[in-house]
């Protein structure tokens, strides 16, 4: 069974997921670097080139595919709760952990970070940032077996509350 980090931008699933791969044993999997790699450039560029719907397709192609595989850690972007065949694929295979943190710790970790492309295109980082975790909240609600307070603790500390309630 797979461990599943989904969450907001800037809740630390990947530092999570590298922590986890430590506690646990078990190689990580991000679906956005597979994403990367399948589509031969930055995540940001694809977006640019194609759009986000082209992006939430290829998405998707790599959840099918990353889904089924066994004992993995695997590290989502923050939309993959946005089409409900990739919250099924995601939860047939593991246990789902839902990393939580308030807007402005999220805004704070990801505001120098430029490899994040704008899901909107018209609004401040922190507005787009708050506006698409309304939304998305009950998406993550709804997909999480578990939901983790990811605002003040360290990867670590995170990785053995979750290796706890997986185990």
């Amino acid at each position: 069974m797979n461990v599943v980090l989904i969450g907001s931008r800037g809740s630390g699933k990947s530092a999570v997921a590298k922590a986890l791969a430590t506690v646990l044993s078990r190689p990580v999997v991000s679906t956005d670097a597979e994403i990367e790699r399948r589509a031969g450039c930055a995540i940001v560029d694809f977006v640019s080139n194609r759009g986000w719907d082209a992006f939430r397709d290829l998405e998707s192609e790599v959840v099918r595919h990353v889904a089924p595989r066994a004992d993995c850690i695997i590290d989502t972007g923050g939309g993959v709760v946005l089409r409900q065949a990739n919250v099924d694929a995601l939860r047939a295979g593991g246990r789902v952990f839902w990393l939580q943190a308030p807007v402005t710790v999220l805004a704070a970790r990801i505001k120098d970070d430029a490899s994040r492309p704008s899901l909107t295109g018209s609004k401040s980082a922190v507005d787009e940032l708050a506006d698409v975790l309304a939304a998305r909240t009950p998406l993550y609600a709804a997909a999480a077996h578990h939901s983790i307070d990811a605002a003040t603790r360290t990867p670590e500390e995170i990785a053995a509350e979750i290796s706890r309630l997986f185990y």
